[in-house]
């Protein structure tokens, strides 16, 4: 029979039913997951040998569990997952505020529904996604918002007095009973509250305005918190820290391969057809990013979220499009001179300390980028060293000498269409013998873009310099004016 069906109370026992606590469903669930070598968390990269088994431990020690991370590592995302690992359905009393199990009652109106109704007594099946709470600890969170209070109104509606536990409005732990609770940032709970949900953790009940009521509450609890919390805005208290079982450190990315994957997962509703991205440019982007969880001038403490590098991808694809829109292209591909675009969603997502600000949020956002470059154009191209003679060769001579005999200067504007800007670096011959000798395996659809990437790293080294106005770039040999002018 399908369990679904099952409207009754008399019904659910017939059918066998057994009632199991959500531990044992989480645990449970997980053993067949890791048996059939299902993947458990989808979508979540990067934590394959690190925060996932640490996690899995925990849900198989039956633990709660406190996600300890910088901001943007998933942590939330991870305990939004774990609600796949509930079962399907599971039934609950009709009418109960707290989701009470027909085979396990605990509150008073199921109790009472049950002796009164008996196998009559009405259920309804509760599907796992809504068993998943959530809340952001702030700072004006009371203990009545997450474990009850009672309610006057329904005392005088009743006529009952304060002391019938019938006048309790219960909170969000006790009507999230059988789910599993999210509170995020716990540092920012006030110390009392967190107080107020030592009970809850050790013994599994509440205490409500000092009733005497005891329930017994079946609940998974994940909470979120940062390590900066801990030093700046508040504290977990000691207690509270010894009732959690399983304390899981999350991190970032430790490649970019991984971030390429993430970035492309989160952004993929703005990414356009008519748009190509060269793999290069995502490279670079991700690169950007690892730049500025390194930078002097950025607050480690607070890190660099993963929704910097998403943010930065959205505004990158938009720039492009803006681009191709005015142009009147029908496509079009990324160009470095792009990634303007992004510096808005980096100086939007770091905390700058006090030597950046003194820099100004544009200049280190404008910094990260050059750095990046920097960082990359090895991994592409012969290694220029900062130490080199006037005498010795360099596979960059041509190119360079192309930049020094060039009458005039080399610029690629702004409102160009696609085919001005490919027949503009079309004109430096020198660049295609160069990839044709280091880049020979190299995506054709991407050439453009390398041959920018190429010019601007260039600059970096000091081989060639650049010069940045409104209507867009401007390259030339670093010492021909000098020289010229001469």
């Amino acid at each position: 029979m399908n369990l679904e069906q099952i409207k009754t109370l008399g019904e659910l026992k017939k059918s066998g039913y057994q009632s199991k606590s959500i531990k044992d469903e989480l645990r449970e669930n997980l053993i067949s997951k890791m048996m059939s070598k299902e993947t458990v968390f989808k979508g979540v990269h990067g934590y394959e040998h690190t925060v996932i088994p640490e996690l899995e431990r925990a849900i198989l020690s039956k633990h709660n569990i406190n996600l300890l991370g910088l901001r943007g590592q998933a942590k939330t995302r991870l305990a939004r997952l774990m609600v796949t690992l509930l079962d399907e359905y599971i039934p609950v009393v009709t009418g109960s505020e707290i989701n009470d199990d027909p085979l396990n009652p605990i509150s008073r109106f199921a109790i009472e529904t049950i002796q009164e109704k008996g196998d009559k007594t009405p259920i309804f099946w509760l599907h796992r996604e809504e068993r998943f709470a959530e809340k952001l600890a702030t700072p004006d969170v009371t203990v009545a918002d997450i474990i009850g209070d009672v309610d006057p109104i329904k005392a005088a509606n009743l006529k009952l007095s304060y002391a019938d536990d019938r006048v309790i409005h219960y909170g969000m732990i006790p009507r999230a009973n059988r789910c599993i609770f999210v509170i995020n940032e716990l540092p920012d709970l006030q110390a009392r509250i967190q107080v107020a949900l030592f009970n809850i953790l050790q013994e599994g009940d509440i205490q409500i305005r000092g009733f005497k009521l005891r329930l017994p509450l079946d609940m998974q609890f994940v909470f979120t918190a940062n390590p900066e919390d801990y030093t700046n805005r508040g504290s977990i208290v000691t207690p509270l820290k010894d009732r959690i079982g399983s304390q899981i450190l999350t991190h970032y990315p430790e490649d970019i391969e991984t971030a390429k994957i993430i970035t492309q997962q989160e952004a993929k509703n703005v990414q356009k057809d008519f748009i190509k991205v060269p793999e290069l440019a995502k490279d670079l982007l991700e690169q950007i990013v690892f730049e500025a969880r390194e930078s002097e001038y950025i607050d480690a403490k607070s890190g660099v979220s993963a929704r910097l590098s998403i943010s930065a991808f959205e505004n990158l694809i938009s720039t492009a499009e803006r681009r191709a829109l005015l142009a009147g292209d029908n496509e079009t591909m990324i160009r470095l001179s792009d990634f303007d675009g992004i510096i808005p969603a980096i100086t939007g997502k770091v905390e700058l300390v006090y030597e950046g600000e003194q820099e100004g949020a544009h200049v280190v956002a404008d910094s990260l980028i050059k750095k990046a470059i920097k960082t990359l154009f090895p991994t592409y191209f012969p290694e220029i060293k900062k130490l080199e003679k006037q005498t010795d060769e360099s596979p960059y001579d041509e190119i360079v000498s192309w930049f020094f005999n060039t009458e005039g200067d080399f610029e690629l504007l702004e409102d160009y269409t696609d085919k001005q800007y490919k027949n503009e670096l079309d004109k430096i011959d020198p660049i295609d013998n160069f990839l044709k000798e280091y880049q020979p395996n190299m995506n054709t659809d991407d050439k453009y873009f390398v041959k920018e990437f190429l010019l601007w790293g260039l600059v970096e080294f000091k081989k060639l310099s650049k010069y940045r106005f409104a209507e867009g770039t401007q390259f030339k040999d670093p010492y021909g004016n000098f020289i010229n002018g001469l």
